[in-house]
């Protein structure tokens, strides 16, 4: 049975140009067709899927998935960290998996291909965000940020211009550090000089959370998708920035909303201490730019993964770590260890885009990831299954919906690669549980920004998601 053949059972009448009823129809398809058993088909990866949805193990997968995930998001409430559910839960996938593809008659070869192809996607991820979140430790201790946040507070900026500074900042600097710590690092500054106006709090974090992840759109050290669909080769480094204007309009679209809802006042004075750089800051962060045009040059030059560009920068770190600790003699960097560095990464992260990645890949080796393709990418079309897939980040983290669609092993243009990673980046900021850099704020804000401060502009942000979707088109459509 072809993909083609299974389509052909759905109702011809689903168009995607009627709006929410055809919504409603393809969600309620997708989840009647959990029960549905389908055939496998041959993958480019050299393994078939087992074409399993139907089973009762096959469901129960999905079941306990979902359950996992919304301990994942509950994890402001819980306090249970989002890596364990997630991890658990890839373990019972793949256990499962192991089981169907038994009863199948798969060969032990065959499962483990499909398994250690997952491995392969999740090492090479894994290393270059454990370099990139290395580098970022090791501005962060030679206080890089710290100096950036003392300079910003002892300038007296008012409301309206720290509104504007804060933004713009966290949106370039979300091009080369994850949208997760460009919002808490300028997050501190908007607390340092809002704390006691929680309207400009409210709003300044609700500007953080649009700008830190429309900044990283448009770079693939900006955001884990965008990343993600670099290293899959779906697009080369430098395509990515056709998407800098498209991002730039979903950030000042509902910056300018929000900028008319913020108090015309000057903050109360604030804490005056001046934060000097320590020894060799300036020279780290030149070796992190180096580092990156290392791992840029492996993709585009050498045809090896960016992670391997990526290690090499981090021995630049390696070494000059060595210099500096030999090279200054107080006892604070006598006690330099860049070792310190990679132990302080974000591991919870790390280990929660391994769960994310083997999950997804359990489910989509039992069939649900083909499943869905036909659902939504034969369904809709690609743009409009695109357009959703940023819709459906805002609830569902973006990692693991953009593995899904890689993992389906889609044949789309580049524009439509172009879409779904501005969709995937951007869609996120419609709900501050959407992206990291939301429920991160939302912990830091002191319950200043919630999340019901934050939906209050969710119309004018949907509305920079649509300006920003049109202006693709025009683009680079």
């Amino acid at each position: 049975m072809t993909k083609r053949f299974i389509w052909d059972n759905i109702p011809q009448n689903f168009n995607s140009t009627r709006g929410g009823v055809d919504l409603l129809r393809l969600l309620v398809m997708l989840a009647a067709m959990l029960f549905v058993p389908q055939i496998a088909f041959a993958a480019e990866e050299g393994y078939e899927n087992l074409g399993l949805t139907g089973t009762e193990r096959g469901i129960y997968t999905v079941l306990i998935f979902m359950i996992a995930y919304g301990f994942v998001m509950a994890e402001e409430f819980t306090g249970l960290r989002k890596s364990k559910p997630v991890i658990l839960v890839a373990g019972i996938i793949w256990a499962h998996a192991a089981i169907l593809a038994q009863s199948k008659g798969v060969s032990v070869k065959d499962l483990h291909k499909a398994f250690e192809f997952n491995l392969e996607e999740y090492a090479e991820l894994m290393l270059f965000l454990l370099v990139a979140m290395t580098y970022i430790n090791a501005m962060a201790e030679r206080n890089v940020f710290e100096a950036l946040r003392s300079w910003m507070v002892r300038k007296q900026f008012s409301f309206k211009q720290l509104f504007w500074i804060t933004g713009v900042i966290t949106f370039f600097l979300s091009a080369v550090a994850d949208n997760l710590t460009s919002a808490l690092l300028v997050g501190a500054v908007v607390m340092a000089v809002g704390a006691n106006n929680e309207k400009f709090v409210a709003i300044g974090f609700v500007n953080l959370v649009v700008a830190a992840n429309a900044g990283g759109a448009f770079s693939p050290f900006g955001d884990i998708t965008t990343l993600m669909v670099w290293q899959a080769g779906y697009a080369e480094f430098f395509d990515f920035f056709r998407l800098f204007v498209p991002s730039v309009v979903n950030y000042l679209v509902p910056a300018f909303f929000m900028y008319i809802a913020v108090p015309d006042l000057h903050p109360e004075g604030g804490d005056q201490e001046v934060v000097e750089l320590k020894p060799g800051a300036i020279q780290v962060c030149a070796l992190f730019i180096a580092t990156i045009v290392t791992a840029v040059s492996f993709k585009q030059f050498l045809h090896l993964p960016p992670f391997m560009g990526m290690m090499v920068g981090l021995s630049f770190l390696f070494l000059y770590g060595y210099r500096l600790k030999n090279l200054y003699h107080s006892a604070e960097d006598d006690e330099y260890d860049i070792f310190n560095k990679v132990r302080d990464a974000e591991w919870d992260t790390l280990f929660f885009f391994f769960g994310v990645v083997f999950a997804v890949g359990g489910l989509g080796y039992i069939g649900y990831l083909e499943l869905l393709s036909i659902l939504m990418y034969d369904g809709l079309g690609a743009t409009g299954a695109n357009i959703l897939v940023g819709v459906l980040s805002a609830i569902v983290d973006n990692i693991p919906v953009m593995f899904a669609v890689l993992s389906m092993d889609l044949e789309m243009e580049l524009y439509q690669w172009l879409l779904v990673t501005l969709t995937a980046g951007v869609g996120g900021s419609m709900l501050s549980v959407g992206s990291a850099a939301g429920v991160a704020l939302m912990g830091q804000s002191k319950h200043k920004y919630t999340f019901f401060s934050h939906l209050k502009w969710t119309p004018v942000i949907a509305l920079g998601y649509v300006a920003s979707i049109f202006v693709h088109y025009l683009i680079n459509g």
